[in-house]
C-alpha cells in the first residue's frame, strides 16, 4: 500500500483521495487517546495524515523523528515526583468524644519556620481544653491554610509542611524550562497536543462548580446586637467562655437550685497546718493547705448523706458508690474543673499532690478531657479571690456544689466570752428536686464539725 501511495505522489497526483479513501484532517479527539499513553505510541500507526501539511504522507520513521525531540521524550518518559511526597498536611487531631469542633486560637509558628516532629505549631481552643496541633514531620512550614479565629473540626488541614525544607522546584519541569529546551518551531502534532491540553484545562477550570458563599451571620433574636459606641471594643467570645455560659444557663434552667449557709471556725484547722507544715513538706514534698481538709470533710459529709452524691437521670436516681471531687480552678482563659478521682481513698498528702498537679496543668492549658470528665461533687474556693459569701451554681450533671470563702477574723462568743476567731462562711447549693433541706443542712453541719475539729476523722464520730 505504501508503494502505491509513493507512486501516486511521484506522478504528481493531486487527487484528495488515495485508493478510494478521502484524505481528511485528523480531529483532535482521534490523536489525544494516543497521547495518553505517550508519544511513542505514534510509531504504531501505519500512516498519519495532517491537515494543511505539504507532505500529507510520512513513514512511521519520519513521524517518530519529527515529533519527538529529545527534551519532549525525556519529559514524557520521566516519571514526575508528586508534591505530596515532599509536602505533608498538619491537621487538627481528635479532640475527645464529646468535642466536635474548636476555634483556631493562635499559631505558634510562622511560614518559613523550621519545626521538628510533634512540635506544636498551633493551638485549638475547645469548650473544655486547649489542644495543640503538632507537626507530623520535621521540615519547614510552607504555608497556613486556615486563619486564627476559624472554627475547625478534627481532620481539618491547617498547615502544609515541607519535609525536606528545601525549594520544591525539582518536582517537575516548569513551562519556561520546556520552552528553553525546544527552540525550534513546534510541529503540527505538538500544536495539536498543546491546543488539546489547553482546551481540556480551560474546560476543567470553567466547569468547576463555584462554592456557595456562606450566608452573612444574623444577630440572634435573643441577643440583639447593640449599636456601636465610642470607646467600646467588640471581641468574639472564646469557645471556652461560650461553653461556660451555656452550661451555667442550662444549670439554672434545669435545676431547682437552693442554697443553704453556715459558718466555720477555722482556728483548729489553721493551728494543725501551722504545727505540722514543716514536717509535712519534709516528708511529702508538698505544702499542707486548707483544701485537703475541706475535701476530707466533704467526703465524710457525702458518705453520711449519699443522696447529695447522687443525680437525677430522667425518671431515675443514680446513686454513685464512688466519690470523685471536682475542684474549680480559675485560669486566665476561664473556669475549668479538674477531677480528683476516688478522693474517699486518698489521704491529705495524696490530695494535696493531686491538687497541685492539676492546678499547674490548668494554668498552663494542658488539661486533658479525661482529667475533667465525670465528677460527682464540686468544691469552689472563692475565698482565694477575697469573696466573703456567694451562691455557687451547680456543675451539671452533679446535684450539689460546696462554696468556700475568705477567712475573716470576727468577734465570736466562745465559752461565754467574746473572742476574735478566724471565721469562714460556707455555702451549699443543691438540686431541690432530689435533695431536701434536711439532707443539705446535715451535710453542711458535718463539714463544719470536721473542719472545726479534725480529730473526728480519726475517731469516725
Amino acid at each position: 500500500m505504501l508503494g502505491s501511495i509513493r507512486r501516486r505522489l511521484v506522478s504528481g497526483a493531486s487527487s484528495p483521495s488515495i485508493l478510494g479513501h478521502s484524505i481528511r484532517p485528523i480531529a483532535n479527539k482521534e490523536i489525544l487517546p494516543q497521547i495518553g499513553g505517550g508519544l511513542g505510541h505514534v510509531r504504531n500507526h501505519s500512516h498519519l495524515i495532517l491537515a494543511g501539511s505539504s507532505h500529507c504522507i510520512r513513514t512511521p520513521r519520519d513521524v517518530g523523528s519529527s515529533i519527538q525531540p529529545e527534551p519532549i521524550r525525556q519529559m514524557w518518559s520521566r516519571p514526575f515526583s508528586s508534591e505530596t511526597g515532599d509536602l505533608v498536611d498538619a491537621v487538627v487531631p481528635f479532640m475527645g468524644e464529646s468535642i466536635t469542633d474548636g476555634t483556631l486560637a493562635t499559631f505558634l509558628k510562622k511560614p518559613g519556620d523550621r519545626v521538628e516532629v510533634d512540635e506544636p505549631i498551633a493551638q485549638i481552643e475547645t469548650d473544655k481544653v486547649t489542644i495543640d496541633v503538632a507537626s507530623p514531620e520535621s521540615g519547614v512550614i510552607e504555608k497556613f491554610v486556615a486563619n486564627e479565629g476559624d472554627t475547625v473540626e478534627p481532620g481539618t488541614k491547617i498547615a502544609v509542611i515541607l519535609k525536606s525544607g528545601e525549594d520544591v522546584s525539582h518536582v517537575g519541569p516548569s513551562e519556561k524550562t520546556l520552552e528553553k529546551a525546544i527552540p525550534q518551531p513546534a510541529s503540527p502534532v505538538e500544536t495539536i497536543i498543546k491546543n488539546q491540553t489547553s482546551n481540556v484545562e480551560t474546560t476543567l477550570v470553567t466547569e468547576k462548580p463555584k462554592a456557595p458563599s456562606p450566608p452573612s451571620p444574623k444577630p440572634s433574636a435573643q441577643e440583639p446586637q447593640l449599636p456601636p459606641k465610642e470607646r467600646e471594643r467588640r471581641i468574639p467570645m472564646t469557645t471556652l467562655r461560650k461553653r461556660i455560659a451555656k452550661r451555667l444557663k442550662d444549670s439554672q434552667n434545669t435545676y431547682a437550685m437552693l442554697t443553704t449557709f453556715n459558718e466555720v471556725d477555722m482556728t483548729n484547722l489553721m493551728k494543725l497546718r501551722s504545727d505540722f507544715k514543716d514536717a509535712f513538706v519534709e516528708k511529702h514534698g508538698v505544702k499542707l493547705g486548707l483544701m485537703s481538709g475541706f475535701i476530707k470533710a466533704a467526703v465524710s459529709g457525702l458518705q453520711n448523706q449519699p443522696t447529695i452524691n447522687a443525680v437525677i437521670d430522667g425518671d431515675d436516681i443514680i446513686y454513685r458508690d464512688y466519690i470523685d471531687i471536682s475542684v474549680a480552678v480559675g485560669t486566665p482563659k476561664g473556669l475549668v474543673v479538674p477531677v480528683i478521682r476516688n478522693a474517699d481513698k486518698m489521704n491529705c498528702a495524696e490530695i494535696e499532690k493531686e491538687i497541685n498537679f492539676l492546678a499547674k496543668k490548668a494554668n498552663e492549658g494542658r488539661l486533658s478531657i479525661d482529667e475533667m470528665a465525670g465528677g460527682s461533687f464540686t468544691i469552689s474556693n472563692g475565698g482565694v479571690y477575697g469573696s466573703l459569701i456567694s451562691t455557687p451554681i451547680i456543675n451539671p450533671p452533679q446535684s450539689a456544689i460546696l462554696g468556700m470563702h475568705s477567712i475573716v477574723t470576727r468577734p465570736m462568743v466562745v465559752g461565754g466570752e467574746i473572742v476574735p476567731r478566724p471565721m469562714m462562711y460556707i455555702a451549699l447549693t443543691y438540686d431541690h428536686r432530689l435533695i431536701d433541706g434536711r439532707e443539705a443542712v446535715y451535710f453542711l453541719r458535718r463539714v463544719k464539725d470536721v473542719v472545726e475539729d479534725p480529730r473526728r476523722l480519726l475517731l469516725d464520730v
